[in-house]
């Protein structure tokens, strides 16, 4: 498992560590510390794994593919969309059910960065104190390695779109007419308000809203 907030470090400790992280990430090496994995945890996606394309846990992986499911039983129209994707795994895994299910006709939208989250920009008070920009080597997960990471399991087709770049500059223009599912994991209080803003009222009535 990767340090993380939430391990009990102090900032100071997380902030330290990330700093080491990035510096040797340049060089392409890692920093890690050696801890035994907690199932309960893993299952929940309550930690960041060092090797694996969703850190989302099969609950929620669980969840996500009922509800495509019940959109799907339903007709409610429109497209699946995550914003905040990390390597991937759960966009991946929307297409994998929409394959299994013979759906041919709905998107797949992936919006994210691609380059780690933002400094805190002073928008609201919640996000004071936030920390994730300082994990660059951890969630700054390049285009292409998604893209390659979908393309593993033969799901880098016409159906998957990506939007690179801050949800308030990617989204308001978004070619995107309805929603079946949308899936937020930005993780930040601003990047979760700029999403809903932009795309809920492109939410068809049925449809989910997952916040994570």
């Amino acid at each position: 498992p990767l340090l993380q907030p939430g391990s009990g470090k102090s900032k100071w400790q997380l902030a330290r560590h990330a700093y080491l992280g990035g510096f040797l990430a340049r060089v392409n090496f890692g920093l890690y510390r050696k801890a035994k994995v907690d199932p309960v945890k893993r299952s929940e996606g309550r930690d960041w794994p060092a090797e694996a394309d969703t850190m989302i846990g099969l609950k929620r992986l669980d969840h996500l593919q009922a509800c495509i499911t019940d959109v799907l039983a339903n007709g409610v129209p429109g497209d699946l969309i995550e914003t905040g994707v990390w390597r991937g795994g759960s966009a991946i895994f929307m297409c994998a059910v929409l394959e299994a299910y013979g759906e041919p006709g709905r998107l797949v939208w992936v919006a994210d960065s691609f380059a780690g989250l933002p400094k805190p920009d002073g928008r609201y008070q919640q996000d004071r104190g936030d920390a994730h920009w300082r994990f660059h080597s951890v969630l700054a997960i390049p285009l292409e390695v998604v893209k390659a990471n979908f393309g593993r399991y033969g799901l880098l087709t016409e159906r998957v779109r990506f939007l690179e770049g801050w949800f308030k500059d990617t989204l308001p223009a978004a070619p995107i007419e309805h929603l079946a599912i949308m899936r937020l994991d930005g993780d930040m209080y601003s990047s979760t308000i700029d999403v809903l803003e932009n795309l809920y009222p492109r939410l068809s009535p049925g449809g989910y809203a997952i916040i994570d």
